[in-house]
């Protein structure tokens, strides 16, 4: 099962690579009449909303668009570390970046119901309570699992992938709508946001296979290493001989 679910996460992250790239050249190649009609639509905010409305965006990149990441990074490390005390340090670390990221998440969702008009008229804000609900159940569900060996743990552990997935992929793809949105609402460019976003996602994305490779390339040295160890060890007992 858990080999299965690895064959889906690697398919997943090439996915989530290559929608990167798309949603990047999206507000690269927008047309000049959608400027147009964007610069005539646009809202006039006070400086206050303005700051609101930026904090906000803030809050759910670090939530969604970094910190999810980095602790599903470092639970994957765990999954080929043999070192019990850096196995404890893995582990930690990704229940204590995702328990952050629930903070803040619930923070910029506080927020936006408190001074957004949310009348749930765009697919940010719908996307925006999906997954608040998706945050707060995986991480019940991180907190309620089962022991290892149990019946119920592969259950746990496909649910619990399925959610981490889904709450990754869409947690992204929001920063992108969100930053569209916020294009559409002030006219403000966006681009290099766009941009720099992409590389953090591209990095990490990179690193994360570069570390199933590297546990490959590893494994490899030890099976050549121990190949080559044969023939000498057998000379040595011919000689003996």
């Amino acid at each position: 099962m858990e080999d299965l679910m690895r064959i889906h996460q690697k398919k997943f992250i090439s996915f989530l690579f290559q929608s990167c790239l798309v949603l990047l050249l999206f507000p690269i190649v927008s047309s000049s009449q959608e400027h147009r009609k964007i610069k005539d639509n646009h809202i006039k905010m006070s400086p206050r909303l303005q700051f609101e409305i930026t904090l906000h965006g803030f809050l759910l990149w670090a939530s969604m668009g970094f910190l999810m990441p980095v602790g599903i990074l470092a639970i994957r490390l765990s999954n080929r570390e043999e070192n019990p005390r850096w196995l404890r340090i893995l582990f930690y670390l990704h229940t204590i970046l995702q328990m952050v990221a629930v903070v803040v998440a619930t923070t910029g969702a506080i927020m936006s119901i408190k001074n957004f008009n949310n009348l749930f008229n765009n697919n940010h804000q719908r996307l925006g309570v999906a997954l608040y609900g998706i945050i707060w159940l995986q991480l019940l569900l991180g907190i309620f699992r089962p022991q290892r060996g149990s019946k119920r743990r592969s259950v746990w552990f496909f649910a619990h992938w399925i959610l981490g997935t889904a709450l990754t992929f869409l947690g992204v793809l929001n920063v992108y709508v969100g930053l569209a949105a916020y294009h559409e609402k002030t006219s403000k460019g966006v681009t290099i946001w766009n941009i720099l976003f992409t590389i953090q996602i591209s990095l990490i994305v990179f690193f994360y296979l570069f570390q199933e490779k590297w546990f490959y390339i590893q494994k490899q040295r030890v099976v050549l290493s121990n190949e080559e160890n044969v023939p000498k060890e057998m000379v040595s007992k011919v000689g003996t001989c």
